[in-house]
């Protein structure tokens, strides 16, 4: 079934029997069952009954499973549902922290067999077309595009492949013709580039703050409506936004075309034409909702055409790993606070903006990626100068590995890198999972999206966050610090029509602070407050981060955002009386427009 983790497979990743999705049930109850009865290592002995129980009413599987390998299956598959009343869940790699590709009594499509493209998928646009408008069937539309943007390839990926086969397909051709492709992506080979890219795609390991988030890559979506029809659609019409600080076009209008003959599986007979005039879908509010308003909601993705990047050298720098010591984790806390320093407040350590955003990392201290120009080693250095701290330089170390020749140097990328590593024994040769399938999520809760601007109030308002970040990531044994895919072309990098929220633009980084209901009162009665606007009592901000929301997340008291939602309500009082979970995520007015 593909889950991230196993307790996925039942209603509120809780495998305590219920008939009625737990709404009778509080979320004290559920903490106790999961994290304090049991543990990773050692499940309760109820729990041990409940999930090995076939019976039990709160698994949340689908009772049917289709595997389509050409768009015309998808199709098929989607008229069928359509005719005979049924919902459709849609999975790629199943790494949905809601459970929300793996959804009781539905047809459940998964595209893992769906046809690969990206082997073959690089397409380098061919200069001669610029003077050419964009043809009827969308062909040129992709090269068009990216040439407006300063670019001038893509990748095509299908709908079932992963970051792990996509990687591969770029690293081979790298190889083979020298480096120059980068393709931005997510940390984890298993996570797919559909999912991801579509809940806003943060990518931390790959250059993002160079780069835009992955719905600033999509460059053209192929889909199969929930009318059964076959479409492809981009933008075609765009403006220069450079003078309002943007660094890609304003996407002005959004076309689209249908397949006429969507029963024929040779791609090459397909034909792509005008859309009957019955048609009622907006491709400028599609093209719009699907960046960034969740995966597997308005249609199925059978492939997307991404933006490739110059390819520029790689460093990791790795930070009391692979072989920590009791002195270097001692100051484990100075260096998350010069890692954060470093990519939200650069000008403290006489950092450039333009070095700073060359580096980025996921919440997890051990490795920092950087692309291009970059002194992270030498602000580690200047920092520690500044801290008394000389004699610990050594704890960061610059990631070298053996090649061929049996030189040290710096893999050509984070995903290389990955394929080098250790963690990669159990399936060698391929991009692995990070972290890896756990029985428990270890994201229950969504992350804050914590505003530059606020940041910017204070030196003291970085050492406030970092004090207040949730303990440790049981799977690294390792302090979770903010997530930095933020910042530079995270902002500017928007062509200002995707349904990612204002605050995933605007966010300095994420970060989890819900570990425990102290800190979660916290943040709604103290820090909430300053970081946010709450003056409109009818417009709730976006907060949350849409990628990593866990199963737990929601909101504060409606009738007090600074009132944590009660633990101690049944999961029926939190639905009436508590911010939603997608209003959190997205804020008041995004979710209106998405119908949420």
């Amino acid at each position: 079934m593909c889950l991230p983790h196993l307790y996925l497979g039942w209603g509120t990743s809780w495998p305590r029997p219920s008939e009625n999705g737990h709404m009778n049930q509080t979320f004290d109850q559920l903490f106790q069952d999961l994290f304090v009865s049991s543990s990773e290592d050692t499940p309760s002995t109820d729990l041990e009954r409940w999930t090995s129980d076939p019976t039990n009413p709160s698994l949340d599987l689908p009772s049917k499973v289709l595997f389509p390998v050409v768009a015309s299956d998808v199709v098929a598959a989607v008229n069928f549902a359509k005719e005979h009343g049924i919902e459709i869940s849609v999975k790629n790699s199943g790494h949905s922290y809601q459970g929300a590709s793996s959804k009781k009594d539905t047809l459940l499509l998964n595209m893992n067999r769906f046809t690969h493209y990206a082997p073959t998928g690089i397409t380098d646009c061919d200069a001669s077309i610029l003077d050419t408008t964009v043809a009827d069937d969308l062909n040129n539309q992709p090269c068009l595009l990216s040439f407006a943007k300063g670019k001038s390839s893509t990748i095509r990926v299908g709908g079932g492949e992963n970051f792990d086969k996509v990687y591969r397909a770029v690293i081979a051709v790298n190889e083979a013709e020298g480096y120059k492709y980068h393709l931005v992506g997510g940390a984890a080979g298993t996570v797919s580039p559909m999912g991801w890219t579509w809940q806003g795609g943060l990518p931390a390991t790959m250059g993002g703050r160079l780069y835009g988030f992955g719905v600033d890559q999509v460059v053209q979506v192929e889909m199969v409506l929930p009318n059964g029809v076959h479409v492809k659609f981009g933008p075609t019409e765009w403006e220069d936004a450079s003078a309002d600080g943007f660094t890609v076009p304003r996407t002005k209008v959004v076309s689209g075309v249908c397949r006429s003959n969507p029963d024929e599986h040779d791609e090459e007979k397909w034909i792509w034409e005008r859309c009957p005039e019955d048609f009622d879908i907006d491709f400028n509010d599609l093209f719009f909702a699907i960046r960034g308003g969740g995966g597997g909601t308005w249609g199925v993705v059978t492939s997307v055409l991404l933006q490739l990047h110059d390819y520029l050298p790689y460093i990791g720098y790795l930070f009391n790993w692979p072989a920590p010591t009791e002195e270097c984790t001692a100051i484990a806390p100075q260096f998350a606070e010069f890692q954060a320093q470093y990519m939200s407040a650069p000008s403290l350590l006489n950092v450039t903006k333009e070095h700073s955003l060359a580096c980025s990392c996921p919440n997890d201290l051990r490795l920092t990626n950087c692309y291009g120009e970059e002194d992270f080693m030498q602000a580690w250095t200047r920092f520690l100068d500044l801290n008394n701290l000389t004699d610990k330089v050594a704890c960061l170390s610059e990631n070298l590995v053996e090649n061929n020749e049996g030189v040290m140097q710096s893999p050509k990328g984070y995903a290389e890198l990955t394929l080098l590593g250790a963690a990669n024994d159990r399936f060698p040769g391929k991009v692995p999972d990070n972290p890896p399938p756990l029985p428990m999520s270890g994201q229950e809760f969504a992350d804050v999206l914590v505003p530059q601007s606020w940041l910017d109030e204070s030196e003291e308002n970085i050492k406030t966050v970092l004090e207040n970040a949730a303990g440790f990531a049981a799977y690294y044994a390792f302090p979770i610090t903010p997530y930095y895919a933020f910042g530079g072309a995270a902002a500017s990098g928007s062509d200002q029509a995707s349904a990612l929220s204002q605050a995933h633009r605007d966010a300095a980084f994420m970060v989890s602070l819900f570990d425990t209901a102290d800190k979660e009162a916290n943040f709604w009665g103290n820090l909430f407050p300053k970081m946010f606007d709450i003056s409109d009592k009818t417009n709730f901000p976006p907060v949350f981060g849409s990628n990593h929301a866990g199963f737990l997340t929601t909101g504060p008291l409606k009738e007090d955002w600074t009132k944590p939602c009660p633990r101690e309500w049944t999961f029926e009082e939190r639905g009436e009386k508590c911010i939603s979970f997608q209003e959190a995520i997205y804020g008041t007015e995004h979710a209106v427009v998405l119908g949420l």
